[in-house]
């Protein structure tokens, strides 16, 4: 039940700030950039035992294009991460290729105007977030009477909120550094528990760096 809300909540939001953006769009912001992407784990835990199931920490590319007023912006994004995904259970470890595809859209509140060279932000949105296994499949897998690691696509919807700086560094160029958080259940089709099940939120936090043009 809370986790519907917290959908809503968000899909309630980002419909919101799509209806109002003929408002307060002045300036049109174009970016790309890279960093880092980082998961945390989920216990399954049943009959046969328990395991650690998750991604590895990996890298994250973006783009996105947005508009920007005053006080608040917004704009769509596309992100790409490549993290294989690895079961643990005591000293065996498991791992399958894995990479997964976000498209959101996001508003963003800022600190200070149009022109300041320093901007800080906050952001939150939402949209959805496309888990791909990539690995090779096997007849038996370590760990298979947990769980197993599949070759197959889940889309799951997407919490995001985050915040960062922008830096102007020209007349139409913005560096922009900043921290983005993923909330979405966890792939229970890619990452299979046979034994116990899994729940609950996985994070995915991404620190980035872009370079972005406004126009």
């Amino acid at each position: 039940m809370l986790t519907r809300r917290l959908y809503c909540a968000a899909g309630w939001l980002v419909c919101a700030a799509v209806a109002a953006v003929p408002g307060w769009a002045q300036r049109w912001e174009f970016g790309a950039g890279a960093g880092g992407s980082f998961y945390n784990k989920k216990t399954i835990s049943g009959a046969a035992g328990s395991a650690d199931a998750g991604f590895d920490n990996n890298l994250a590319v973006s783009a996105y294009l947005g508009q920007s007023g005053q006080w608040v912006g917004g704009e769509i994004r596309y992100t790409y991460e490549q993290n294989g995904m690895k079961l643990t259970g005591g000293s065996t470890q498991y791992t399958f290729g894995g990479r997964s595809q976000a498209f959101q859209y996001d508003v963003l509140i800022h600190a200070t105007k149009p022109d300041a060279k320093v901007r800080p932000f906050l952001s939150v949105g939402g949209g959805m977030k496309l888990y791909e296994g990539t690995g090779k499949d096997v007849a038996v897998q370590p760990l298979g009477k947990i769980a197993v690691l599949t070759r197959t696509t889940q889309w799951k919807p997407l919490i995001s909120f985050g915040g960062g700086v922008k830096f102007r560094v020209g007349e139409r160029t913005v560096l922009r550094a900043e921290v983005r958080t993923n909330m979405t259940e966890v792939p229970a089709e890619v990452i299979t528990p046979i034994s116990g099940k899994v729940s609950g939120w996985l994070l995915n936090f991404t620190p980035m760096f872009s370079l972005a043009w406004t126009f």
